[in-house]
């Protein structure tokens, strides 16, 4: 246990250094920041919709769009920089890196998509139970901060434009079949199946519930469901690593 204790404060170490260096890159700033703010002022201009009915899906984008967008970019700028050769020179496990990159692309995560939740409280929208709301925002953080180095696997290129786009090229859909723009109640039956498969359907389907009182899951197969994917990614992101890291340092 004091091994494993030591090897996750290796990986705060590392988040630290991806903070410092990654956050002011150009992609990141795009696909976290300035994509997520337009594409949530489009789906708000020019529609006739109380905030309250708009908040659920804004809170889901900008989440899912800011926690997704530091991981994809980390290690193949890593590759380039030869500096991934140098963390797996020290005294970590390898399991300790993939974490770090999941826990910077957490807090940036975190750091952005609480802002939907200062304008709950700045416009006073009546909340079910806000703790849970930003519990359940933490989670779906981890969640698809997890993702979000699942997706820098493949290709193992040291190109980070290659691998972003190619993670777009996932994220995009998952948007639009997540209950984001369209509640799941009014999918027909096969979009309904389509998107019990995205980890975003359970999150945005948590939030509409805590702020319209409209779920269409269970609150708490939502939570179960967002620690599932949670579990499966950072599982499948260590071992799809372990698999392309040789080629990468080829």
């Amino acid at each position: 246990m004091s091994r494993f204790t030591e090897q996750f404060k290796r990986s705060f170490v590392i988040a630290k250094k991806n903070i410092k260096i990654y956050y002011s890159k150009g992609p990141v700033i795009i696909f976290g920041l300035i994509f997520p703010l337009f594409l949530a002022l489009a789906y708000v201009i020019g529609r006739n919709i109380p905030l309250r009915e708009v908040l659920p899906g804004i809170i889901g984008m900008t989440t899912f769009f800011t926690a997704t967008s530091v991981g994809p970019s980390i290690v193949p700028w890593e590759t380039r920089s030869k500096t991934l050769e140098r963390l797996l020179c020290c005294p970590v496990a390898f399991w300790t890196i993939i974490v770090g990159d999941m826990l910077a692309s957490f807090l940036f995560g975190l750091i952005i998509s609480v802002i939907p939740l200062v304008i709950i409280l700045v416009f006073n929208v009546g909340l079910l139970n806000f703790m849970v709301l930003l519990f359940g925002l933490v989670i779906a953080n981890l969640c698809f901060s997890a993702l979000s180095v699942l997706l820098s696997a493949y290709p193992p290129t040291d190109i980070p434009a290659t691998s972003m786009m190619l993670s777009s090229l996932v994220k995009f859909p998952l948007v639009f079949i997540s209950g984001v723009f369209i509640p799941i109640e009014q999918l027909p039956q096969w979009g309904r199946i389509i998107a019990s498969f995205s980890p975003l359907t359970y999150f945005t389907d948590l939030a509409r519930q805590l702020i319209v009182d409209k779920g269409y899951y269970p609150m708490m197969l939502d939570f179960l469901m967002i620690v599932i994917f949670a579990s499966i990614f950072l599982f499948a992101a260590v071992k799809l690593h372990e698999k392309t890291l040789t080629k990468r340092l080829s």
